[in-house]
């Protein structure tokens, strides 16, 4: 029993304060392995930063790649519809592959396994025959997913094609169709297409204005925008600038260098059609003579707004804007009418000179070359021509033939016909 003190308060109860060092250790150790046993988060987690990014990142291939499938079950699904043909969602977002931070990118689509065993083709001549590139060797791509092809072009230095697929409800596609490997897809949804005859750039248009971009090897790069009305698409490349269609149901043109500035809709009111260009630069379109009554063809200056310099009438030539110019500049191949037949007519471009003094162009020199035109003319050389006519023949042109006054005749192609014509394949 402890004593009392004065003030009421007892003593602390006696403590002993010695403590030996086998005790003090294994308190040390029964600490530390509590601590160990109870783990907590790191301020800085590397690895657990890491694994969430790739999840997100997953998680957006994964979207992505479904809303492209469903793009191209819609494009199979709903075949060939015409433009205009209902209403079109004003909002529809185009999708453009191979951006630099290469994420959100879907895994390209399967091809079949590449080139099949051949099969009867034409020589010297690749085509899409039923949902498929058949080369001039007799190679066979399948295009899986693709839909019905509008137009096929080949890609640089021979690694495979470029395939633009026909209107539908969804808009049009553009795929890369590699020689050997995956089908990929680069845009979609887009209302116009149209590719350079080299293969290296694109340009299209989307309910949010015209767009460009490079292509290099299966990938879209460095895209860039302009407003423009909605009349407004793209139908060719001028060097590095955009030809563009500024109203399909009026004549008039524009180019638009996306480089340098927005698209500007210039003083050309009066070209009907371009159909290419001639070495120097200068294009050669369709327009109206002076009277405003007759077709005729001109040399046209891009540097000053796509105003004729030359023009030469004489037959009667279609506006359905079928048509392209040779690789030097001396042909161009078009439908027209001429000693009152209708068909697909050679004109000599050297004959475009200064106009005579009644306002009417120089008379054109021209041959009939054979049926009609029916979809793209694809110029192998100088001297030869191959496109498609309205019986899903294919037509082999020679242009020494045709000036010795034997228009080329149509061939069939095997498995093909009137219902399922083949698509020229372009392009160099």
């Amino acid at each position: 029993m402890s004593p009392h003190r004065g003030d009421n308060r007892t003593d602390a109860p006696t403590r002993p304060f010695h403590v030996t060092h086998d005790e003090l250790a294994r308190a040390v150790r029964q600490t530390f392995a509590q601590q160990v046993a109870e783990p907590r988060p790191l301020s800085a987690d590397p690895a657990g930063a890491a694994i969430r990014r790739a999840r997100r990142i997953q998680r957006k291939r994964t979207a992505t790649g479904l809303a492209l499938a469903a793009v191209a079950t819609v494009v199979v699904s709903t075949g060939v519809a015409q433009l205009g043909a209902g209403p079109r969602t004003p909002t529809r977002p185009t999708v453009v592959l191979g951006d630099p931070s290469n994420l959100a990118r879907p895994e390209p689509l399967p091809s079949g396994g590449g080139m099949l065993p051949k099969e009867p083709s034409v020589d010297g001549v690749d085509l899409v025959v039923d949902n498929a590139i058949v080369s001039g060797t007799g190679e066979r791509v399948p295009l899986t997913g693709i839909g019905p092809a509008e137009r096929a072009q080949r890609l640089p230095d021979g690694v495979g094609w470029l395939v633009t697929s026909g209107p539908t409800t969804a808009g049009r596609s553009l795929w890369a169709v590699p020689r050997r490997g995956a089908i990929q897809v680069l845009l979609a949804g887009a209302d116009a297409i149209t590719v350079a005859t080299d293969g290296r750039q694109v340009a299209w248009r989307d309910s949010d204005g015209l767009h460009a971009a490079g292509i290099v090897g299966t990938q879209l790069i460095s895209a860039v925008r302009t407003p423009a009305a909605e009349t407004a698409a793209p139908v060719g490349f001028v060097g590095n600038a955009v030809l563009v269609r500024l109203d399909e149901d009026r004549p008039g043109h524009a180019l638009w260098r996306p480089a340098v500035a927005p698209l500007a809709a210039g003083t050309d009111r009066t070209t009907l059609t371009i159909y290419g260009a001639l070495p120097d630069g200068r294009l050669v379109g369709q327009v109206p003579d002076k009277s405003g009554r007759e077709p005729c063809l001109a040399l046209l200056d891009p540097g000053r707004e796509l105003a004729p310099v030359h023009t030469g009438c004489g037959p009667t030539l279609a506006e359905d804007g079928l048509g392209a110019v040779s690789p030097d500049g001396r042909w161009l191949l078009l439908n027209g009418r001429t000693g009152g037949s209708a068909g697909a007519l050679l004109v000599d471009l050297n004959g475009l000179g200064a106009d005579k003094a009644d306002g009417h162009g120089k008379a054109l020199t021209v041959h009939r070359a054979g049926p009609a035109l029916t979809g793209a003319v694809d110029w192998s050389s100088a001297e030869d021509a191959t496109y498609v006519d309205a019986s899903g023949e294919l037509v082999r042109l020679s242009v020494k033939q045709v000036m010795a006054g034997e228009p080329a005749v149509p061939a069939q192609v095997p498995g093909v016909g009137q219902e399922n014509p083949p698509v020229v394949v372009t392009g160099s």
